[in-house]
């Protein structure tokens, strides 16, 4: 199984963007979803999470701009960014995790700036 992440571009800051990480595939006992985001020289940094139960958490720097949510039935996860900032700029990554495996999508990049 592979994920393709997407919905990443040019965005003025305020603005919004939905990014989707899409699996080729059904992935079965999915633990927790991530969205990581990666900015030059530097480590992922988790921003936002969602277990398979459905709960929710957030890195502080985008809580209440930001909102993870998935589809099963598309094997789709989302990442909803609003009011968006300068420093939002990275590379966006998703991660969906099993008992027994990992899955990393490729990165997307996000870009806000005037």
């Amino acid at each position: 199984v592979q994920l393709q992440a997407s919905g990443g571009g040019l965005v003025q800051p305020g603005g919004s963007l939905r990014l989707s990480c899409a699996a080729s595939g059904s992935i079965s006992n999915i633990r927790v979803s991530h969205w990581y985001r990666q900015f030059p020289g530097q480590q992922r940094n988790m921003i936002a999470s969602i277990t398979g139960t459905g709960n929710t958490a957030y890195a502080d720097f985008v809580k209440g701009r930001f909102t993870i949510s998935r589809d099963n039935a598309k094997s789709t996860l989302y990442l909803q960014m609003n009011n968006l900032k300068p420093d939002d700029t990275a590379v966006y990554f998703c991660l969906i995790q099993t008992p027994t495996a990992n899955y990393w999508g490729q990165g997307t990049l996000v870009t806000v700036s005037s």
